[in-house]
């Protein structure tokens, strides 16, 4: 059982650390975006941990940009029967050709797209992503607005972009919010916790104790909701 956590940024790269019962510290990413899971034993401090890291950045930084090799090759061809998803929803994609603008709609377990029979696949890939660009910024705005008084900050502009490494950033001074585009196609408790979690960065700028304190004051479950955004490891590296 997990008796502490923490955040760390080692040449750039943010890293959970768990603190565990464990004999051995393992080293884990996950994808989409190759985010950094370090379980080290309970009796390392942050210096060790940080070492362990250092020593294995080869490593992760190989297999963070194996998983952006995967995104690349697993690009959607936007075709009948592809697996798309919304709102953590998995949908099938069904293809109809019809005259005019791109059209989407969801209806049961179907995402349907309407598009013109000589459409190109750049062409509807790129009017999922808008469809999924708007999904976001009409349900940003409540979220925002849910949490400002509860966090005490408020944030004067947000922006929804495409981002490699990142499922949110902000800036501090400016109290500037920027969104994957990708958080779109998951849970939205998965949305709310970038939310809470870029918002408390207005208050703390680094991943420290009064990080993880305000957080859990914030948002008590955001462990929970943090994981289920990482998905499953890709692979797992051990530390004698």
């Amino acid at each position: 059982m997990s008796t502490a956590s923490a955040y760390m940024t080692v040449s750039g790269i943010d890293i959970d650390v768990v603190y565990k019962h464990i004999k051995n510290l393992h080293i884990a990413v996950y994808p989409p975006l190759g985010r950094v899971r370090v379980a080290a034993p309970d009796r390392l401090d942050d210096d060790a941990i940080r070492l362990a890291v250092v020593q294995r950045l080869p490593w992760i930084k190989k297999q963070r940009e194996q998983l952006r090799s995967a995104t690349r090759q697993s690009e959607r061809e936007m075709v009948t029967g592809e697996s798309h998803y919304v709102w953590g929803q998995r949908y099938r994609l069904k293809l109809v050709n019809e005259p005019g603008r791109i059209r989407i709609d969801i209806s049961g377990n179907k995402l349907t797209m309407i598009a013109p029979a000589d459409c190109t696949a750049d062409q509807r890939r790129e009017a999922m992503e808008e469809w999924h660009r708007a999904a976001l910024k009409q349900a940003i705005p409540a979220l925002i607005a849910k949490w400002e008084p509860i966090v005490g900050r408020s944030v004067s502009k947000w922006t929804v972009r495409r981002m490699k490494t990142k499922w949110g950033s902000c800036n501090r001074e400016s109290a500037h919010i920027w969104f994957n585009l990708e958080l779109a196609k998951k849970n939205p408790n998965c949305l709310e916790y970038i939310v809470v979690h870029e918002m408390t960065h207005l208050l703390e700028r680094n991943h420290n104790e009064r990080f993880t304190e305000l957080m859990d004051g914030f948002l008590p479950d955001w462990r929970a909701r943090r994981d289920e955004l990482n998905a499953a490891p890709l692979k797992d590296e051990s530390w004698q």
